[in-house]
């Protein structure tokens, strides 16, 4: 191998953070996963690792610059006993070969934290198993809207859902599902996620929702507000009867208790509160008009 400093392309002088950078920009431009048409590159790798594996280890440093081993990390015929720095009986005292298994034949023991290089460089590339083994992806949520009717909210239903991956599936809608509730498919996102179907009930020509809560505007003939009446009212499931007390004015409220969204989840069935709108005639009669003049009385009376 040539010499390790021009393959990283520093100099001799050159500190352990100078070493690691320059490593760290030659890995990254050559490295086989991300060079796969180019068979120079896996050489040029390979130069830049063993490089890097000897002059990232202080003692194989050391060893190199006072000439004790070459690029290789191979002893230069020192022989046991020999001064200034010679091995002793059992060989030097750390690895100089450059190992396999890993690319580029380094090994993770003395070669200074490899494997932490390639963890920040190549964070799609799995040390595990080697270079070129993909870490398996990550499950990923995925999340769509789902917009239902109030009488499906109230009632149940079965509604079609259409994933982004083009698969479409039946999505039940539990009775009394509330306004921003979610529906949870398992294994249906991305990569072995979910898929959160977020249910938003549309808006009602009639009923107005405040959470389990229903309102609805009742129109009353100004006969029926004097006199009472019975009154059959809209619910989200069906017609109900509605006793209109005697001398009921415009804007009263009168409850049909359990009438709103029904119970679920826990919770209690919802009201329906139902608002008293004293409606006249588009023409007025005389008669209605002249009752209108004998009635005396100060309909804003205490108002302010």
């Amino acid at each position: 191998m040539a010499d390790p400093y021009s393959v990283l392309g520093v100099k001799k002088t050159a500190s352990e953070a100078e070493i690691k950078k320059a490593f760290r920009t030659l890995a990254k431009k050559f490295h086989p996963d991300t060079n796969r048409n180019d068979p120079s590159a896996e050489k040029k790798f390979k130069e830049a690792s063993g490089a890097y594996e000897l002059l990232s280890d202080k003692a194989k440093r050391g060893a190199f610059d006072r000439g004790e081993i070459d690029a290789n990390g191979q002893p230069r015929g020192f022989h046991p006993g020999q001064g200034g720095g010679g091995f002793g009986p059992q060989g030097p005292p750390f690895e100089y070969g450059m190992g396999g298994g890993n690319p580029g034949g380094f090994r993770q023991g003395a070669g200074g934290g490899m494997d932490d290089i390639f963890s920040e460089l190549f964070s799609g590339f799995g040390r595990k198993g080697g270079a070129g083994a993909k870490q398996k992806p990550q499950p990923t949520d995925v999340k769509y809207s789902l917009a239902v009717s109030l009488e499906d909210a109230v009632a149940g239903a079965t509604q079609r859902v259409t994933l982004s991956s083009g698969k479409t599936l039946d999505v039940k809608i539990p009775v009394g599902m509330e306004d921003g509730q979610q529906i949870r498919l398992r294994g249906q996102g991305q990569n072995g996620g979910d898929a959160i179907v977020i249910v938003s009930i549309a808006s009602h020509k009639i009923f107005q929702r405040d959470g389990r809560t229903l309102r609805v505007d009742l129109p009353v003939s100004l006969k029926e507000a004097i006199e009472g009446a019975k009154i059959n009212v809209p619910t989200p499931t069906g017609a109900v009867a509605l006793t209109i007390p005697p001398g009921t004015n415009g804007g009263k409220t009168l409850r049909l208790k359990g009438r709103g969204l029904p119970a679920a989840a826990g919770q209690a069935a919802g009201d329906l509160l139902v608002i008293v709108r004293l409606m006249l005639p588009e023409q007025v009669p005389d008669g209605l008009k002249t009752a209108a003049q004998g009635a005396s009385y100060d309909p804003r009376k205490g108002w302010n």
